[in-house]
């Protein structure tokens, strides 16, 4: 069975590190049960499905066994274009060894083991897409792609990307409010970054307006609430489809309590507000359903290695914005172009 493949960013020997301790950790695991006896009792059902998803050059494989025939994976991969900017379902499936199994009988139960995440029982669509999209990220990072959370423009000759850190409060507004004033869109949701800190791809939707069972949540109801009444409505605009050098990111602070204010950011608060966008896709923090928190497919050695890729890539200008609407963040952007 292969191991997780390690982030790659240049340390060849940190990510050989991330492999072996990877390997251990999930031979540990196993031994105690946990996704090991799911996936035994999987082996035991009928396999329905296998399906590789692919986002980029990063590809994922998901089994699905039970008494119940499936067509496929997920019937709508809107939410993982949105959080992942371009997934799609390949042709045939090339890989090995699954990295999801779903058995869709039994009691419900998720449980890791490091390489794998196994589902057991009456899963809606909601949990299981979030799991593609963390271990999507998860591979993706191995292949030297960053999805950040975070949107991005190519305006006034300069790729400015609006970064969701720990606050997340206006990189949809201060998107749509830079294309209503000429800007080409490079991203709404994600942008993908690659180890060379290049803007390479990029979610094209600034919301996503239909939740599938699971993910269900009353804090993202209306979500053109804003352009509503910051715009009037939905401006138009055109796409930057070209990699680009990210030469600026703006951390906003959008709140009506709030005078104007830009202030250059320390390279400490660089990384810090970085680390907080790429981790948003790992779930650490997230209950996929009650009493099931999401299982930790996030090692140290990895989260080490994306310490020192953030380090590497904190190293253009950053600039914190305060303001009370879109039209004034932009504004204080203007003044550093």
């Amino acid at each position: 069975m292969p191991a997780l493949e390690g982030a790659r960013f240049d340390h060849a020997t940190g990510a050989e590190t991330a492999r072996t301790e990877t390997r251990q950790w999930a031979a540990s695991r196993a031994s105690e049960g946990g996704a090991g006896r799911l996936q035994k009792e999987s082996m035991n059902e009928q396999l329905q499905l296998s399906e590789e998803m692919s986002a980029e050059t990063a590809r994922l494989r998901v089994d699905v066994y039970g008494s119940q025939p499936r067509e496929h994976v997920l019937e709508d991969l809107n939410f993982l274009n949105y959080r992942l900017a371009d997934v799609r379902i390949s042709p045939r499936v090339t890989l090995s060894e699954p990295d999801i199994v779903v058995n869709q009988d039994g009691d419900k139960a998720i449980a890791g083991d490091g390489r794998r995440i196994t589902f057991q029982g009456p899963w809606p669509a909601g949990p299981i897409q979030k799991v593609v999209v963390a271990m999507l990220a998860i591979r993706m990072e191995a292949k030297g792609l960053h999805p950040f959370h975070a949107s991005a423009v190519r305006y006034r000759g300069k790729t400015i990307m609006f970064l969701g850190g720990e606050s997340n409060h206006g990189k949809s507004m201060g998107q749509i409010e830079a294309c209503r004033r000429g800007a080409l869109l490079v991203s709404t949701e994600t942008t993908v970054v690659d180890d060379s800190g290049r803007a390479v791809k990029g979610s094209k939707e600034p919301f996503i307006k239909k939740r599938t069972e699971g993910t269900e949540r009353a804090d993202k109801a209306a979500p053109e609430a804003g352009v509503a009444k910051f715009f009037g409505g939905m401006p138009t605009w055109e796409l930057y489809t070209e990699p680009s050098n990210i030469d600026i990111v703006v951390v906003p602070a959008i709140d009506g309590n709030f005078d104007p204010s830009l202030a250059e950011m320390i390279p400490f608060e660089r990384q810090f507000q970085t680390l907080h966008s790429l981790q948003n896709y790992f779930l650490l923090n997230e209950l996929l359903a009650a009493d099931w928190p999401m299982p930790i497919v996030d090692t140290e050695p990895l989260r080490r290695a994306r310490a020192k890729w953030v380090t590497k890539f904190s190293d253009r200008p950053y600039y914190f914005v305060r303001a009370a609407n879109p039209q004034v963040l932009l504004d204080e952007v203007d003044k550093v172009l």
